[in-house]
């Protein structure tokens, strides 16, 4: 897969480039890409397609900001909470009809050239709006994926027209400022020359007909409020801040469109024992000086369950302990992260006397004495005479 070429690279701007310059930039590429003006250049509608993926980012404040902080990574929607891609279209996938719709206000209305939607035989089809929604999940349904159903508010298709919004098949007629085709055309002279323009039908919104009678439950809108019960199946491995999608799943979309798409952002539950570090987990275990010195097996924590760990005799604060294979899996892959259990031990803040009496007395031992004491004064002597 070809290596995406730099946004500012594309449009042949300077990084600091304002506004206007962006918006002047990506007109002369667009004007001189445009398939009208390259008929079945494969090359060309590439090279149009890029200029307007570069736009799209360079001409929002927040996706520039991120692209100028992350690059073409900032541009994912997987790790930026859908916020890359093309207009929501995920980074190129998209059609010559999205790109002629998302910058008509630039042109000034939608450009010809045939780049129309297939599935709708040439005319425009409404589309619902997107639902967001957050989902709270605890590290264990982390780690084995989990199935949740989330009754959602939204706009639902009227159940007596069918979402259509009119009262019966024969409510409708064909509209006679488009006369059905869903856009009205004109051409203008322009300094570039001669231009054909399209745009949105504005008497029948690009469906290409009326609705004669409507339905008079939904008022001819085609659409209620109402609820619904959503299956969600999460991956394991999710992350803070990813969004899935399910698509149709969103509100009706008026007179018997397309559903938008449902958006679930992923929250994790804080654990009280276990802390996420990408696919690992950490506990901090706390151990006594009796258990530090002389060895013995403890209990932890794991992401489903407990653990028994053996602690080696002389184990210091600060050490760090492995079980692997204990942290979270990759979303949608291969592999899964460790337990990292690092070491602390705790000193006690009082003693009584006769606690006290016995550990003068250890501290009077070979093996509590300072024995490194000799050692880090070598050490403390070679550092001293390598910044002479």
């Amino acid at each position: 897969m070809a290596e995406k070429r730099d946004y500012y690279e594309v449009l042949g701007v300077e990084r600091n480039a304002n506004a206007d310059e962006i918006k002047k930039a990506y007109r002369k590429a667009a004007i001189k890409y445009h398939p009208d003006k390259n008929p079945g250049d494969k090359e060309a509608e590439e090279k149009f397609k890029e200029a307007a993926e570069a736009y799209d980012v360079l001409s929002n404040p927040d996706k520039r900001a991120r692209y100028d902080q992350f690059g073409h990574a900032g541009m994912s929607g997987a790790a930026g909470g859908g916020a890359g891609g093309f207009g929501g279209f995920s980074g190129g996938g998209f059609s010559m009809e999205d790109i002629f719709s998302q910058f008509g206000d630039i042109f000034g209305g939608h450009f010809g050239g045939g780049f129309r939607s297939s599935s709708s035989g040439g005319r425009r089809v409404n589309r619902g709006s997107d639902i967001r929604v957050r989902v709270k999940l605890t590290l264990a349904e982390i780690a084995s994926g989990v199935t949740k159903k989330l009754k959602i508010n939204k706009t639902i298709a009227c159940d007596k027209c069918g979402g259509t919004g009119a009262k019966d098949a024969n409510s409708y007629s064909t509209c006679s400022t488009c006369n059905g085709t869903g856009y009205v055309t004109r051409v203008e002279n322009t300094f570039f020359g001669r231009m054909q323009t399209q745009g949105v039908c504005p008497t029948c919104g690009g469906t290409g007909k009326v609705i004669t009678s409507p339905c008079d439950k939904c008022k001819g809108e085609g659409t209620l409020r109402g609820q619904e019960v959503v299956e969600i199946k999460i991956p394991a491995g999710v992350g803070e801040g990813m969004v899935l999608t399910v698509t149709g799943k969103g509100n009706a979309a008026r007179q018997g469109g397309v559903n938008g798409d449902l958006q679930v952002v992923i929250e994790e539950e804080p654990n009280a024992e276990l802390m996420r570090d990408g696919n690992d987990l950490i506990h901090n275990l706390n151990i006594t000086v009796t258990t530090a010195l002389l060895g013995g097996t403890v209990e932890v924590p794991t992401v489903d369950g407990r653990a028994k760990i053996k602690i080696a005799p002389g184990t210091h604060a600060g050490k760090v302990l492995r079980l692997a294979g204990k942290g979270l899996p990759e979303v949608n892959g291969y592999g899964r992260g460790d337990e990292l259990i690092v070491v602390d031990i705790t000193i006690p803040s009082k003693l009584s006397a006769e606690e006290k009496r016995l550990v003068e007395q250890l501290a009077t031992q070979p093996s509590f004495q300072r024995a490194e004491s000799t050692k880090n004064q070598n050490i403390f002597e070679r550092m001293k005479s390598f910044f002479r």
